[in-house]
């Protein structure tokens, strides 16, 4: 199993004591966390995009180049690209200019994005937002595969042998992952194009992610891409937190007033979770809380219904102090992490 490091760069008021860093704090705070990530072993570090607050990741392509100077081993992944709300031309300028400068060490995963005032930023329709992001994957697609491009389309002007420079890096293509979340659009376009998916693996119970999973990969073989088991998944876990001590009470008293203060937010509101307490998400949810042995016995369950190769887990640790969240991504490198690269192996980022 790889393991990928989240990050959305959310600058909200602090969960319990409601001070809100500044932005260049914030910002800060990502690059120190890429560096630390590194170190640690995680295998990639993702920056989400959003256009809405209280996100300050707006413009990933920006953070990850700079991410790129300051590490050299890690996958670099966009979690995700919200391709409904942009031009592919720009998209795949951008991107392949990324995968240059980090020496090809991109990965895209693409979705339509699950905030419906970015939409409105850009000046369109909620109501249409799959058929753009559709759109905009196929165009994306032929972009970066092919030069002198004509295309035709319903929500850009129309291409005439069209070649987007530069040409990317990593050959055939920067690979492209599927986001995953709610809908079976989503696996329906990775399933057809024989490209990964990535479940969001968040808010919900595990048997909603694992129906998507499912139908992604009866669809994948059944689009002629071979047998379903050589489709790749991804799982998250990082919205519903990562903690862990070596006492599992301790863990999770130390936690639950985070978790608590989260679950009155506007966005746990938004996504409409089911877990109002941390024992009812640990013990149905995504939420991995607890002791190494526990941890890595929700993991394998997870493991069960997903079969993903990575597994992405959120950096920020939900407020916790930073001492307290150091020693809880050490103890999961030290004693969870070396296990399941053992008995999960991985063809991801080999």
């Amino acid at each position: 199993m790889r393991f990928l490091a989240v990050d959305l760069i959310a600058n909200a008021p602090h969960l319990l004591t409601g001070r809100t860093p500044s932005q260049h704090e914030r910002f800060r705070r990502v690059v120190d966390n890429a560096r630390y990530a590194e170190e640690l072993g995680f295998d990639a570090i993702g920056i989400g995009e959003r256009h809405a607050q209280p996100f300050l990741s707006s413009s990933p392509p920006v953070v990850l180049a700079h991410l790129a100077a300051v590490t050299s081993r890690v996958r670099l992944v966009t979690t995700v690209t919200v391709l409904s709300l942009l031009d592919p031309v720009r998209v795949a300028e951008d991107y392949a200019t990324l995968d240059h400068l980090s020496g090809g060490r991109l990965e895209l995963i693409i979705g339509k994005g699950n905030d419906p005032h970015q939409s409105a930023l850009f000046g369109y329709d909620v109501s249409d937002q799959w058929e753009r992001n559709r759109e905009n994957h196929e165009l994306l697609r032929r972009l970066w595969r092919e030069e002198r491009v004509t295309w035709t389309g319903t929500y850009r002007p129309p291409l005439v042998g069209a070649t987007t420079q530069p040409r990317p890096l990593q050959r055939p293509t920067i690979p492209i992952w599927h986001g995953s979340a709610t809908s079976e659009e989503s696996t329906e376009l990775a399933a057809t194009w024989g490209e990964p998916l990535f479940s969001a693996n968040g808010f919900h119970p595990l048997e909603k992610y694992a129906a998507l999973v499912r139908h992604y990969r009866r669809r994948y073989e059944e689009h002629g891409h071979g047998p379903a088991s050589s489709a790749l998944v991804g799982a998250g876990a990082g919205a519903s937190g990562l903690h862990l001590e070596p006492d599992s009470r301790r863990a999770v008293e130390t936690f639950r007033p985070y978790y608590e203060a989260f679950t009155r937010t506007e966005g746990f509101r938004h996504n409409g979770s089911p877990f109002v307490t941390l024992e009812d998400n640990i013990a149905g949810g995504p939420a991995l809380v607890g002791s190494p042995q526990q941890v890595l016995e929700k993991i394998h369950l997870q493991y069960e219904a997903f079969g993903h190769q990575v597994l992405a887990l959120g950096i920020e640790g939900f407020g916790l102090p930073e001492a307290q969240r150091r020693a809880s991504l050490e103890l999961f490198f030290g004693e969870v992490a070396p296990v399941l690269r053992k008995e999960l192996p991985s063809t991801v980022w080999t």
